[in-house]
C-alpha cells in the first residue's frame, strides 16, 4: 500500500465499543506496518494508551487524538490517513465534521451508519465537494448494509448470466439470527426519531425508499411493517427493523448504478417466522416485540466475546422474474450481526477501497457501485461471510 500518507487507516473512536473490536480485527488480520499501517484514534491520548495497554496491542501501536466537534484536529487527523474508518456515532450527532474533514483531505472514508436522514443530508450538501478533492465516501459498511447491498449485487449479476437481465422483484427474507443489536444503533434510532420531532417534514424521507437516491424514484414499494403470508416461500414472515435502512441502501446503490436492476426494481425485507398457524403467531409476536429487548445497550457497551462468538445471521436474497424466472442467493454471517461482524466487514471495507478499488472516482457511495465483487472476495476470504447462489 504504497502511498505519501503517513497511515494507510485510522480508526476514529478506537476507544469504544466497536472501534476497539476493528482494532482488535486489524491487529490480528493485518499486525501493523507489513500488509498495512494503521492507528488508533479518539479524543483521549491518556484513553487511547490505556485502551491499547488494556487489549494487549503492541506498544508502537500509534495513536492520534482528535476531537469529533473540532474540525481542524479532524482535518489533521485527515490529511495523515488513506482512508478514516469512523465509529463514533449517532453520526447526525459527531459525524458531519468528520465527513467534512476527509473531503477537505480528499481522504476516504468509511462508517457504519443507519441514518438515512443524516445521509441524505450529508449527500445533498457535499457530494459535489466529494466528487471535485476525490475523497470516497461510503455509508453503512457493517451489517447495515452490505449483506443485503453485496446480496443483491450478487444476484443480479448471476441473473444477467443466466436470464440476460435483471430481475425486477427481490424480497430480502433473514432466515436465522442469532445476536444483539448495538447501542449505536438504538441511539441512532432515538437521534433519528428526535430529528422528527424538531421537523415533522423529515418523516417523508425517512418513509420515501428513495430519499437516498435524490432525483430517483421507482414503483411503489412494499411497506414491510405488518406480519404476512410469502407466497413464494409459503412461509409466514414478519417486520424487520432493518429494512429502513437497507432497502435505501439498496435503491442509492441502483440509482448510482445508473438502475442496473431496472428502473422498475422492487424490492423488501423482512423475517421469516414460519409455516401455518405456528409460523403466523410467531410473526405477530414479532411485529409486536421491542426489537431491542426491554434494556438495549448503551452506546459502548455490547455482548461478551463468548456472545459475539455465538451469533450468527442466513440471509436468502429471492430473485423473481416476470415470467416465472427465479434466482436465489444466501448471505451468512459466523458472529453476531451487530458487533462482530459488522467491526471485520467495516475493517475489510476499508482496505478493499484504498487498495482494490484505486478506479472507483470520489463522491458519496454505498458499497456495492464502490466496491462490489472486490469486496464480496474480501469478506468471505477474510470476514467470515459467504455470499452464495443457491437456486
Amino acid at each position: 500500500m504504497a502511498d505519501s500518507r503517513e497511515f494507510d487507516v485510522i480508526v476514529f473512536g478506537a476507544t469504544g465499543f466497536t472501534g476497539r473490536l476493528v482494532a482488535e480485527y486489524l491487529n490480528e488480520q493485518y499486525g501493523n506496518g507489513d500488509a498495512i499501517n494503521w492507528a488508533m484514534a479518539g479524543r483521549s491520548g491518556q484513553k487511547l494508551k490505556a485502551v491499547r495497554d488494556e487489549m494487549g496491542l503492541p506498544a508502537e501501536t500509534p495513536l492520534v487524538t482528535a476531537n469529533s466537534d473540532d474540525f481542524y484536529s479532524l482535518r489533521s487527523l485527515a490529511r495523515r490517513a488513506r482512508v478514516v474508518i469512523t465509529t463514533v456515532g449517532p453520526y447526525q450527532l459527531y459525524g458531519e465534521e468528520l465527513v467534512k474533514a476527509c473531503i477537505d483531505a480528499g481522504t476516504d472514508y468509511v462508517d457504519l451508519c443507519g441514518e438515512p436522514l443524516w445521509m441524505r443530508e450529508m449527500i445533498e450538501k457535499y457530494e459535489l465537494d466529494a466528487m471535485k478533492t476525490g475523497a470516497r465516501i461510503v455509508f453503512s459498511c457493517g451489517f447495515d448494509s452490505i449483506p443485503s447491498d453485496l446480496g443483491i449485487l450478487l444476484l443480479q449479476d448471476e441473473a444477467k448470466e443466466k436470464f440476460g437481465a435483471a430481475l425486477p422483484r427481490v424480497k430480502g427474507r433473514v432466515r436465522k439470527m442469532q445476536g444483539t443489536f448495538s447501542g449505536g444503533t438504538a441511539a441512532s434510532l432515538g437521534a433519528s426519531m428526535a430529528m422528527i420531532q424538531k421537523d415533522p417534514s423529515l418523516m417523508q424521507h425517512m418513509i420515501n425508499p428513495f430519499s437516498l437516491a435524490p432525483g430517483h424514484s421507482g414503483p411503489d414499494q412494499p411497506h414491510g411493517n405488518k406480519p404476512e403470508h410469502d407466497d413464494t416461500l409459503d412461509m409466514w414472515v414478519a417486520p424487520f427493523i432493518m429494512a429502513a435502512i437497507n432497502t435505501k441502501t439498496v435503491h442509492r446503490s441502483n440509482a448510482l448504478m445508473d438502475h442496473a436492476y431496472g428502473a422498475d426494481f422492487v424490492y423488501d425485507e423482512m423475517v421469516i417466522t414460519g409455516p401455518g398457524d405456528d409460523g403466523k403467531a410467531a410473526a405477530e409476536a414479532v411485529a409486536g416485540a421491542n426489537p431491542f429487548g426491554d434494556e438495549p445497550p448503551q452506546p459502548g457497551e455490547g455482548p461478551s466475546k463468548e456472545e459475539r462468538e455465538a451469533g450468527h445471521y442466513d440471509i436468502l436474497y429471492v430473485g423473481l422474474g416476470e415470467n416465472g424466472e427465479r434466482l436465489d442467493v444466501a448471505v451468512t454471517g459466523d458472529k453476531d450481526p451487530g458487533y462482530g461482524s459488522t467491526s471485520k466487514m467495516l475493517a475489510e471495507s476499508a482496505i478493499c477501497l484504498i487498495d482494490d478499488c484505486q478506479d472507483t472516482p470520489g463522491g458519496i457511495w454505498t458499497t456495492a457501485p464502490a466496491m462490489g465483487q472486490k469486496l464480496i472476495k474480501r469478506l468471505v476470504a477474510n470476514a467470515g461471510l459467504t455470499f452464495d447462489v443457491v437456486s
